[in-house]
């Protein structure tokens, strides 16, 4: 199988802290993949990296079939290559429409002065009709985003990075502080959005986990501790005694 992203030999240092040691993950072009682990495992960091948020002081960051170097990329450019990220906490346009949230995200795709000259044409309306229903929020297009549940927020936050149409997507803790319903919504929409492109998932919530049916990815320290399906790292010693407990 091809390769989409290749971290390897990636390490980052925080004040005499190694926060990432000497990290290497690899994801395929259309693949899902939950990362587990303890609080100051590195999983943010991780995503930083990723992002060019944060820049390693060793390492290897390759992207796409042509394995160009991320760490010589801005936030912006990473962006644009095709990674998207969505953090916990949902950002949306509270004042306006679900469908408006959804329009603005399709916008993104173009420079700023084709923003301020767009219309929206039947394309982009059926492109926004079509990402609504893939969210399971076709009957709400008209509703202010801020009077959404906070499930309903996440999804379309999740709606509008793939507005942007990216070929890998990173979702921080989608499954807190929702309803079992909405877990289980959101499940869906991350298993059908990994049919067409990497979806990486970093979670706590080991059902939501076992529901993605993927392969995990276990960071302790910083480091890889174990990779495999959800029973093969969940039974292995090492992490039951750092992250499940005995």
């Amino acid at each position: 199988m091809s390769t989409l992203l290749e971290v390897s030999g990636v390490s980052v240092t925080f004040d005499g802290f190694k926060a990432i040691n000497n990290l290497t993950f690899q994801i395929g072009p259309a693949e899902m993949r939950a990362v587990i682990g303890p609080n100051g495992a590195g999983k943010t960091t991780f995503m930083d990296i990723i992002t060019g948020k944060t820049k390693p002081d060793d390492g290897h960051v390759l992207w796409g079939d042509k394995s160009v170097s991320l760490l010589s990329m801005s936030e912006s450019q990473i962006a644009q290559a095709g990674i998207g990220r969505k953090f916990q906490r949902p950002t949306v346009f509270e004042d306006q429409s679900v469908r408006e949230n959804l329009m603005l995200a399709l916008r993104n795709k173009r420079g700023p002065l084709a923003v301020l000259r767009f219309r929206a044409g039947q394309a982009d309306h059926q492109k926004v009709a079509d990402l609504a229903e893939e969210i399971g929020l076709q009957n709400a297009l008209n509703r202010k985003a801020g009077e959404l549940s906070h499930g309903q927020k996440q999804w379309l936050e999740i709606g509008m990075l793939l507005a942007q149409d990216p070929q890998l997507l990173l979702v921080d803790e989608p499954a807190a502080g929702m309803t079992p319903a909405e877990r289980e919504h959101t499940t869906d929409i991350l298993v059908a959005a990994a049919k067409s492109r990497a979806v990486v998932v970093v979670e706590h919530d080991m059902e939501f986990v076992r529901r993605l049916n993927c392969k995990v990815t276990v960071l302790h320290e910083g480091s890889v501790l174990a990779e495999g399906s959800l029973d093969h790292v969940t039974n292995n010693d090492k992490v039951i005694e750092v992250y499940l407990g005995r």
